[in-house]
This record gives C-alpha cells, structure tokens and sequence, in this order.
C-alpha cells in the first residue's frame, strides 16, 4: 500500500471516512474501523486526526491524542490494537479499541465541560444495545461476548471522571467597609463569590468608588478611614447661626488685629 498513514488501519479507515462522509446511512461509514475514527473526531476534531493524515506526520497525531492526558504509551499502544483489529478482527480487539476511546474521552471530560449532545453522540456510537444505529447493535451482538461490556464501562468510567469547575475565588474587602455597610464577618463568610461580588459593587457604590480604578482598594481604605475619623467641623447644622458664628470670628480676628495695633505703635 503506497502512502501509509501510521499503518494500514488507520490509512484504510481514514479513506473511508472521506470517500463516505456524504452517505452517512451506508455501510461503509457505518463499519467499525471508520466509527473508531468518528468517535477520535468526537473526543478531538476532525482537523487534528485529518491534518497529521493530509500531511503524513505521524508525530502531530500523537501530540493531538495526548493532549488531554493520554500517554504516549497508550497512544501507542491504541495504534497496535487498531492495525490487530484489521488484520485479525476478533471481539478482544473490538472491546479494547473501544475501552480505548472512552477513555480519551473520560480524560477530556476531566478536562472540561463537555455538552450533553456531544457526550450523547459519543455514547450512540459506541458498540451498545441501547445505540440508535441498528448497524452497530447488529454488529455489537456478532463481536461481543457480552452486548452490555461496553455501556457498562462507559457509565462506570464517565461516573468516575464528572468535571469539577474550579471554584471562582472569593474576593475581600476593607472589613470596616463591610460593617459600615451592615454586614457582619459571618454574613460575608456565608456568601459564595457571586454573591459577594454584588456585595463589593454596594461598598464600592456607598463609598462613591469606580470599581473598575486601580486603585480602588486604597481609595476604599482611605474612604473608610476618613469615615471612621471625621475632621472636626465649625457648622452648627443651622445656615442662620453658622453666618452669626462666622461673623464673630471675623469681628474677633478684626478686633485681635486692631489691638495689636495700637500696642505696637
């Protein structure tokens, strides 16, 4: 076979896929060897198992498969079943390139989150007696030992590999600023980030701040602390007095000035 592709499988397999893509009810597209690369489109892309192929570069395929996680080691040894499985086509070898897949796509899974369609048309086209393709029930029924090996290990393996988002961390402010606003330490330690950042735009609010400044935490400790320590003040409160006390000072300073005056000459 001229131009070979990491091996025979995966050369044949790939043509397939690409000489069938538009009768996606055929046989052809339909077979095993071209679902197994269906399913490495699913957990990758289709570029990143097409781009190594158009360009015969056996190490980018290794470098697309391992990069959520599985090892060079595995790579390769998912490469071996695959050509076995072509040369030989028995049930171990259709069991484990299977195992194989659903675990590339358990690593992804842990890596991020993966949507329930994309996750469902994963599962449909593994080798299930619950798949919606009556080509591949029928084919799952001829290979396997046990028709449910393959759901039972798909539901174990996701089960185990669930994606935690990494928890948003909790940003805190001056605490002085919280308790001027009427929250208590414990109310703040109660809230998730979502809702203490809704808390932040209030202080900040109060306070007159432009959260998006650079500064804003030192103009909001500084805003606290002038509250905290309010510069003395001459006003009564009441216009009409503060006039009559302002005219007093001036009249005392006016008659301090004029004393001095006298005494001096």
């Amino acid at each position: 076979m001229k131009n070979v592709f990491v091996n025979e499988a995966f050369t044949i397999a790939i043509n397939d896929y690409l000489n069938n893509k538009n009768s996606i009810e055929g046989v052809k597209f339909n077979s095993f060897m071209v679902v197994v690369i269906r399913l490495l489109m699913i957990i990758y892309d289709e570029l990143d198992i097409l781009n190594p192929f158009y360009l015969n570069n056996e190490q980018a395929l290794n470098d697309n498969l391992e990069k959520y996680g599985y090892n060079y080691i595995n790579v390769d040894k998912f490469k071996k079943t695959f050509q076995n499985y072509y040369e030989n086509e028995n049930s171990e070898d259709f069991i484990n390139l299977q195992k194989m897949l659903i675990d590339m796509f358990a690593l992804k899974n842990k890596t991020m989150e993966i949507s329930k369609d994309i996750e469902c048309n994963f599962k449909d086209l593994l080798y299930t007696p619950n798949s919606s393709n009556m080509l591949i029930i029928s084919y799952n029924y001829l290979m396997a030992k046990d028709p449910n090996e393959i759901e039972n290990y798909f539901s174990k393996v996701m089960e185990s590999s669930k994606y935690h988002k990494p928890q948003k961390p909790k940003k805190t402010l001056n605490i002085d600023a919280y308790e001027i606003l009427k929250y208590s330490l414990e109310d703040i330690n109660k809230l998730s980030a979502d809702e203490l950042d809704e808390v932040n735009k209030k202080v900040y609010n109060y306070f007159d701040i432009n959260e998006n400044a650079i500064n804003k935490d030192y103009l909001l400790d500084k805003a606290v602390y002038d509250y905290k320590n309010p510069k003395p003040t001459l006003s009564s409160g009441n216009g009409y007095v503060d006039i009559l006390l302002v005219l007093s000072i001036v009249a005392t300073l006016g008659l301090a000035i004029f004393l001095l005056t006298i005494f001096v000459f």
